[in-house]
């Protein structure tokens, strides 16, 4: 990757994500099918997965409001997969938010307030001074519609495989369409970043905002 690329990632958690996004799917699957498709042992086996992975991340020091929201998300996965008696509903809330992912994506790019901008300049403390910068404004709408793919093309994997009921495959794209494919999207993105900035802009990190 890029410097910028490598920027990015650390500015939006990709690397710390990719365990969280993976191990409890994973291990739902596997207690799934030992158990001779238990869908209760599946789903106390990511629970009790996630719950580890929860501890572990606070024992590092992070936020603790990001490391409960990771574990809610797995708890009512299982609980919605539990309630409906079908093992591909624990995927049911990913599909749902990845849905409404790719739709709020591409309105904030409608509406000129590009998602990619308003999260990176919230994580480095510019607030909305990046929306100032004309150049900035339109690179960071261009790069934005990088990310609304991604969660599009998540969206139809995971909406074909969920309405044919496939567990095990469901469990394999969401591995391959978590940290792999944002290592692609955040490279594609800052490469997509960089070139739509005239060349004697400063870079994402140093709007250039006009005089008053």
């Amino acid at each position: 990757m890029t410097a910028a690329s490598d920027s990015l990632v650390d500015l939006l958690g990709g690397k710390r994500g990719a365990l969280d996004a993976t191990a409890p799917p994973v291990v739902f699957a596997a207690g799934w099918l030992i158990s001779g498709q238990s869908i209760a042992w599946g789903a106390a086996a990511a629970v009790v997965a996630s719950a580890l992975l929860a501890v572990w991340r606070m024992s590092r020091g992070e936020k603790v409001t990001a490391v409960l929201g990771g574990l809610a998300a797995v708890v009512v996965a299982a609980l919605v997969a539990l309630y409906t008696g079908r093992a591909e509903d624990f995927f049911l809330i990913q599909l749902l938010s990845n849905t409404a992912s790719s739709l709020a994506w591409a309105l904030s790019i409608l509406i000129r307030w590009p998602l990619l901008g308003v999260v990176v300049g919230l994580l480095l403390g510019q607030k909305a001074r990046w929306r100032r910068d004309p150049d900035l404004l339109r690179a960071y709408g261009r790069a934005s519609w990088v990310w609304t793919a991604q969660y599009a093309l998540r969206t139809v994997v995971y909406g074909l495989l969920w309405w044919s009921g496939q567990v095990v495959a469901l469990t394999a794209a969401r591995v391959v369409l978590s940290w792999p494919l944002l290592a692609l999207v955040v490279a594609v993105s800052a490469v997509v970043l960089r070139r739509a900035l005239p060349a004697e802009h400063p870079g994402f990190r140093h709007p250039r905002v006009p005089d008053q």
